[in-house]
């Protein structure tokens, strides 16, 4: 079961995105500040930033954060999955495709869905093309402040 991430979860959420940001899945190790401020806007009033947990037979295994843009290029909303993980014992039993389906219903006016992965990331990166994402034409640049 997929649903939207509650002030309740915050501590085992926190857990979760420590392992996920420690992994070699992401390459910014973000600090305890960062993952409770992006779970805090989460799960308050952001409207830029969404969470969910993801559940089974009453276990938080996973947890996932979108956030919501304007794409010109698409002419609509365009919705950003920016992290996805699942405890290794909850892994390729369906649920990545639960909450990518979840998360197309509870986003139905948005133009174009997003995601960024590891490359190395082999898995992931056959599981997201079975679900439809495709490598961007796009080289993906940034600037932090």
């Amino acid at each position: 079961m997929i649903r939207k991430m509650l002030q309740t979860d915050k501590e085992q959420v926190f857990r979760m995105m420590r392992v996920f940001y420690d992994s070699p899945a992401v390459k910014t190790k973000s600090s305890d500040e960062v993952l409770r401020r992006d779970i805090d806007a989460a799960v308050g009033d952001c409207p830029f930033l969404d969470g969910f947990v993801i559940e089974e037979g009453g276990e938080v295994i996973g947890y996932g954060m979108v956030s919501r843009g304007y794409s010109t290029e698409y002419g609509g909303e365009c919705v950003l999955v920016e992290d996805l993980y699942l405890k290794p014992h909850a892994r390729r039993k369906g649920h990545s495709s639960e909450f990518f389906r979840a998360i197309e219903e509870n986003y139905p006016q948005a133009v174009r869905f997003r995601l960024e992965v590891e490359e190395e990331n082999l898995s992931a990166v056959a599981a997201y093309e079975k679900m439809g994402y495709h490598a961007s034409d796009y080289l993906n640049m940034s600037k932090e402040r």
